[in-house]
C-alpha cells in the first residue's frame, strides 16, 4: 500500500529530525553543567532549567503522539505511528550523541531516561532495546491491518501490555526511589548503583508474551483480498 509506505518513511524521517534536536538540546546542557563530560552524581541545576526540561520532556511526548494520531487512519495504526516515533526518535538521540560527543562510550553506560514523574535511570542499552521493541510491535501492527483490516487489541493483550510496560519502567525508576527512601540528609549525590536487568527482561517477555496473543488470536481470520 503506497499510503502506508510513504507514511512510515516520512515518520521515520521526522523521528530521526526530533531524535538530532533532543541531542542538541542535551549538548548545550552538558556544556553549561558537565563541560568536562557527563557523569553520576549530578550536578546542581537551576530550578527554573528544571522547570523547563520538565516541560520539553512533556512537550516531546506530545509531539510524538500527535505523529501516531496524525498519520495512522484507525486507532491501531495510530498507535503503531507512534510506537514507532517514539523508537526511532529514542535510538537515533543516542547515535547523534555518539557522533558529535562519543558519547555513551559503551552501551553499557548509565544515562538519566526520563524525569517524568520521577527520575528514570538506566544502562543506554536498556532503552534502545525497548525502543526496538517497539519498532518491532508497531511493525507487527501495520502488518496485521494490512493483512487482516482493521484490528482491536484483545483485553488479555492489553493486560500483559500494561504489566510488562509496567515492570520495564519499574526497573528504571527502583534505584533512584530506593535512594530517595534511604536518604538521611548527609549524602545527598545520587549515583546509581545496579540495574534490575532480570525485571526488565520479565517486562520485555510480558509485552512480547501479549503481542504473541494478539497474533495467535488474529491469523487464522480470512485475509483481506487485494
Amino acid at each position: 500500500m503506497k499510503y502506508l509506505r510513504h507514511t512510515i518513511i516520512w515518520v521515520i524521517i521526522f523521528s530521526m529530525a526530533m531524535g538530532f534536536l533532543e541531542s542538541a538540546v542535551v549538548v548545550y546542557l552538558r556544556e553549561i553543567y558537565y563541560p568536562g563530560g557527563f557523569v553520576f552524581p549530578l550536578k546542581s541545576i537551576h530550578t527554573r532549567d528544571i522547570g523547563v526540561e520538565l516541560f520539553r520532556e512533556a512537550a516531546t511526548l506530545m509531539m510524538l503522539v500527535g505523529v501516531g494520531v496524525l498519520s495512522g487512519r484507525s486507532r491501531m495504526q495510530r498507535f503503531a505511528f507512534f510506537l514507532i516515533a517514539f523508537g526511532v526518535w529514542d535510538i537515533f538521540y543516542y547515535i547523534f550523541l555518539k557522533i558529535i560527543l562519543g558519547w555513551p562510550p559503551d552501551l553499557m553506560t548509565w544515562d538519566i531516561l526520563f524525569l517524568l514523574p520521577v527520575i528514570w535511570v538506566g544502562p543506554v542499552l536498556a532503552p534502545c532495546l525497548l525502543s526496538l521493541s517497539m519498532i518491532i510491535f508497531a511493525g507487527i501492527i501495520l502488518k496485521m491491518e494490512k493483512k487482516y483490516g482493521s484490528i482491536k487489541l484483545p483485553s488479555q493483550s492489553l493486560i500483559r501490555l500494561i504489566a510488562g510496560s509496567l515492570m520495564v519502567i519499574a526497573s528504571f525508576c527502583e534505584d533512584p526511589l530506593r535512594h530517595l527512601s534511604a536518604f538521611n540528609g548527609n549524602n545527598p549525590d545520587y549515583v546509581p548503583s545496579h540495574y534490575l536487568w532480570w525485571l526488565f527482561i520479565l517486562g520485555e517477555m510480558v509485552i512480547f508474551s501479549g503481542i504473541y496473543r494478539l497474533y495467535i488470536l488474529r491469523k487464522n481470520q480470512p485475509e483481506l483480498k487485494n
